[in-house]
């Protein structure tokens, strides 16, 4: 479902909210969405996964912290996402994302398909276009 201008402002209107802050939908197709979500400082959502999307996360502004159950050991790993930054957790490995108490934090959360990855088929190898 792509949005006219119209339908984003209605969206705007109508964010969803959540303990740890508010989201909205931006792009919402069969293979991926795209949310913007704002995070109020001190709140981190709950540890959940996604069984057959990845899930990432680009941070606008502020700091927020991914936390990530590997499934390969018992360890959490943590990755600080500053503005700019971007990371993507694999699916079906529990996560959770958390601010500090001084920092909100606005972000964009995509969710994509495992398959997209092996999407290309090359015909050709490309290289220079000179002699």
């Amino acid at each position: 479902m792509l949005m006219n201008g119209k339908e984003w402002l209605a969206k705007m209107a109508n964010k969803y909210g959540k303990v740890w802050g508010t989201t909205f939908p931006l792009l919402v197709t069969p293979t991926i969405e795209i949310h913007h979500a704002f995070i109020k400082g001190n709140f981190k959502c709950s540890e959940h996964k996604h069984e057959f999307k990845w899930n990432g996360f680009f941070c606008i502004s502020g700091t927020i912290n991914i936390h990530v159950r590997k499934n390969d050991y018992e360890l959490v790993d943590i990755t600080t996402l500053y503005a700019g930054d971007f990371t993507s957790v694999r699916p079906n490995e529990y996560h959770w994302f958390e601010t500090s108490e001084e920092d909100e934090a606005e972000i964009l959360e995509i969710y994509y398909p495992q398959h997209i990855m092996d999407d290309i088929v090359r015909k050709t190898v490309g290289g220079y276009i000179g002699e």
